[in-house]
């Protein structure tokens, strides 16, 4: 089973994607030996570096989002960031959690069957994650249970620091929806990445300058999801309602 997702992968894919998996882990291993630097370099950093090396992981695993089967590998992935997790060894963990929420993500659009149906879930799930950030749940796991929430998210490590930024196992699972959805329905593929890559970074830039303890990350998703792709959504929508008419 294994074998035959990783088949839909290129030969130059796959060692791209062996390469950033490797370079993530390793990165995550040594932060802390990093020279420490100024905050707004520390935002530029994770902004336009590690965050776009490490979602580089979902970007080069696309194809893997026609594969038959995925969930058990993805439920495997999640089984060795746990048993990684146990044996203390952080960094390989934290990357065992992105290819998990990943693959998850990819196994999700089997469950949308049509496109408008993940246009909807895009337009609302930035209201629930705002109201989970700022009033529910989340708020409540970051606040009264940091433990538990660290070892749930990705962490992106801080040069130098023992501190991270961290997006939560949802905005991972929802990127890779979208990546997946855009993939599957003929939408810009690319520009989804570039768009959401740097929407995060301007959330993790207005958290930084008005010293928040965090922002909602889903509603950047979605908006990388939908904005470079209105046009076709729209010309898609006008079409289907001509139809039915």
């Amino acid at each position: 089973m294994v074998g035959g997702a990783t088949s839909l992968l290129s030969w130059r894919r796959a060692a791209a994607l062996g390469a950033v998996l490797a370079a993530v882990t390793l990165y995550g291993a040594g932060a802390g030996r990093l020279p420490t630097v100024s905050e707004a370099w520390d935002v530029a950093f994770v902004a336009f570096v590690l965050i776009p090396v490490t979602v580089a992981i979902l970007w080069l695993a696309l194809p893997l989002a026609t594969a038959r089967g995925l969930l058990p590998v993805a439920l495997a992935v999640g089984l060795l960031a746990v048993v990684l997790e146990v044996a203390e060894i952080g960094s390989a963990f934290n990357t065992a959690k992105v290819v998990a929420f990943a693959l998850l993500g990819f196994v999700f659009l089997e469950f949308f069957q049509e496109l408008s149906w993940v246009v909807f879930v895009a337009a609302i799930i930035p209201w629930i994650d705002a109201i989970s950030v700022w009033r529910g749940p989340t708020k409540v796991v970051i606040t009264q249970h940091p433990g538990l929430f660290d070892r749930i998210s990705i962490a992106f490590r801080i040069p130098g620091e023992g501190g991270s930024a961290n997006l939560g196992p949802p905005d991972i699972l929802f990127f890779a929806l979208f990546l997946a959805t855009a993939q599957r329905f003929g939408l810009r593929v690319g520009w989804t990445w570039i768009a959401t890559v740097t929407f995060l970074g301007a959330t993790l830039a207005l958290t930084s300058a008005f010293d928040l303890a965090g922002l909602p990350a889903l509603p950047a998703i979605s908006l990388g999801f939908l904005l470079p792709n209105a046009d076709l959504l729209w010309s898609r929508w006008r079409a289907s309602g001509a139809r039915a008419g």
